[in-house]
């Protein structure tokens, strides 16, 4: 088996974990399930995973590093307009599904039930904050790192709120006005 061929057999594990959490909560994620999910044999799985609690660990990897991706620079657009992109990002459709967000409802869950989990779902969101601070510093250069900060704390109480009230039934209009919250907070004066 080639490199390329692993990356994608532990790709599709991670994805069928992820899938399983989304459908079923922790209970429906065993190795056999994340297994049948994928389409791979149970020794594939224990060969990249050594149990149930890194395979978790590794999926809330996956979700940090999709989550760094809605806020990364962009080098080929000003610094307000990347900072729009990235505020706009959180409310694609692909984030506004059922699944997607019974999946962060169930990996917040994880993260306040288990201390490992919640110690890596914290520095993802320390991560994301700094990521979402810095676009907003590069737009607003007159603010310091203290308020750059708050402002994209402000900002994912907002996006946070715009996912669980997606939950409920989407209304584009409110879903834009969130969006726009979000640009008002971080353009403020």
């Amino acid at each position: 088996m080639n490199s390329g061929e692993q990356v994608d057999r532990q790709s599709r594990i991670l994805e069928a974990a992820l899938e399983l959490l989304s459908r079923h909560g922790i209970s429906g994620v065993s190795m056999r399930a994340v297994a049948r999910e994928a389409g791979v044999a149970l020794g594939l799985v224990n060969y990249y995973y050594e149990d149930k609690s890194s395979l978790i660990r590794a999926a809330l990897h996956r979700i940090d590093e999709h989550d760094l991706m809605l806020v990364a620079p962009d080098p080929a657009s000003p610094p307000d307009e990347q900072l729009r992109k990235a505020l706009r990002r959180v409310a694609g459709p692909e984030f506004l599904t059922t699944d997607y967000l019974a999946l962060r409802l169930h990996l917040w869950a994880l993260a306040q039930a288990d201390e490992d989990f919640g110690l890596i779902n914290a520095a993802a969101f320390d991560r994301y904050l700094d990521g979402l601070a810095t676009l907003i510093g590069n737009a607003k250069p007159g603010l310091s790192p203290v308020e750059c900060r708050e402002r994209a704390a402000d900002i994912v109480v907002v996006q946070n709120g715009m996912w669980l009230t997606a939950l409920l039934g989407i209304d584009k209009a409110a879903i834009q006005r969130s969006i726009a919250r979000t640009e008002e907070i971080a353009f403020a004066a």
